[in-house]
């Protein structure tokens, strides 16, 4: 009988390895693409400091220069507009932090200055404004509309004589839905017009750029945040692109490197890694967009039919094509993921930089509606590997889980 229960056990463990193992979390992480490695590769070689000024060094700085110069034809700004960080929340910290620090190393008092961004933006911006309060400064945040969206006139009732920076996500990293940044930037640029005053707008981008041309121009953007691992680039790299009045003061000093603004020998094989990835997207981009949006509607009609009760947050067509967030009655969302995860099914229930720290989504508690769906709320982000029949799978998996849990429930 023991042999038969193990031999039972050892066929279930080796067809769950053969299967397919679904990665639906790409809004958390993107694999990286083999020819972003192999562009590491290559630069990996070249061994000497982009700073210095024998042939090692300017080897590497070439390599370095050929790589932002890659990323700008994307974006359609200029070479000096780029600066490398480490990745978006460096980003997002020298952008809003490093105008902070600007203003009051320029005699301004914080609590004469005011901020705004939405209620829904990733951490590493809310962590910023909640330290400038803390500093004394003054901070508005805009609630969204039960869409998920942060519209021009609900800034426009914030914007004060005082107000010095706007930082609204170009698309939510929890719901997908796409902000009107042209019209904010609108609003904004006339209310500089009126009071005579300068206020910058500053846009998380996160993985917008796999599925919307990031021309940041054509946004009226001037703090632009990016970073290759929402990208199918490299971990430990991003950029925040500087292109309006805006200069933020550098918060990690040192040697002077990136304009002086991002202090620390830049990693050339990194910035190789992050350029390859973003031509190879922008490349992508039309075909994948329409590709990911009849996957992302199949799955939802299918938890839709499948499961009774199921709320879609946020609204799909006004979405990034690849991520679909949906709350199911009575099952936490923590409790999904682990069940898919034992059947090989990789999703969140909210951001990664948020997953084991709050019950619930501070995004999709701000869209109103019954406390549960905050707690219940389950993120799927498709990718440039995800199939028509992984998608097939992920709802009759959904349902299982479903079914299982209300036999077990009526037997109690």
């Amino acid at each position: 009988m023991l042999l038969d229960t193990f031999g039972v056990c050892r066929h279930n463990a080796i067809m769950l390895f053969r299967r397919r193992r679904i990665y639906l979390d790409h809004a958390s992480a993107t694999p990286i693409l083999e020819s972003a490695v192999r562009a590491m590769r290559t630069a990996e070689k070249l061994i000497g400091n982009p700073g210095s000024i024998h042939d090692e060094g300017v080897q590497a700085s070439r390599s370095l220069e050929s790589s932002r110069a890659r990323i700008v034809a994307v974006l359609a700004c200029k070479p000096r507009e780029i600066i490398f960080t480490s990745g978006i929340t460096e980003s997002n910290n020298l952008a809003i932090l490093g105008m902070f620090k600007k203003l009051i190393l320029g005699g301004s008092t914080a609590k004469h200055t005011h901020w705004i961004t939405s209620s829904i933006e990733h951490a590493s911006v809310l962590a910023c404004f909640e330290h400038i309060k803390q500093m004394g400064g003054i901070v508005s945040f805009v609630h969204p509309d039960a869409r998920g969206v942060v519209s021009a006139e609900a800034i426009q009732k914030e914007l004060k004589k005082e107000t010095v920076l706007v930082s609204i996500g170009w698309a939510n990293n929890e719901i997908g839905v796409i902000q009107p940044l042209s019209e904010i930037s609108r609003v904004i640029r006339g209310h500089e017009k009126k009071h005579g005053t300068a206020v910058a707008l500053h846009s998380d981008a996160g993985q917008v750029p796999l599925y919307l041309p990031a021309t940041v121009n054509s946004l009226g953007v001037d703090l632009f945040s990016l970073g290759a691992a929402k990208i199918y680039g490299p971990h430990g790299i991003g950029a925040l692109c500087i292109t309006g009045k805006a200069e933020p003061a550098p918060i990690i000093l040192g040697g002077e490197q990136e304009r002086g603004l991002r202090s620390g020998t830049e990693n050339v094989a990194l910035a190789a890694g992050f350029a390859e990835a973003f031509e190879c997207i922008a490349r992508e981009r039309a075909g994948e967009s329409k590709r990911l949006s009849l996957l992302r509607d199949m799955l939802a009609r299918g938890l839709a039919s499948g499961i009774p009760g199921v709320v879609t947050n946020g609204e799909p067509k006004h979405s990034l094509p690849h991520m679909l967030n949906v709350s199911v009655p009575g099952i936490s969302g923590e409790y999904f993921v682990l069940s898919l995860d034992r059947a090989g099914i990789f999703i969140s229930t909210k951001s990664a930089c948020g997953e084991g720290t709050e019950k619930s989504s501070h995004v999709i508690a701000a869209l109103g509606g019954e406390a549960w769906r905050a707690q219940n709320s389950l993120r799927f982000s498709l990718g440039r590997n995800t199939t028509e029949r992984d998608i097939e799978r992920v709802i009759k998996e959904c349902v299982n889980i479903i079914s299982t849990l209300a036999a077990a429930n009526s037997h109690h």
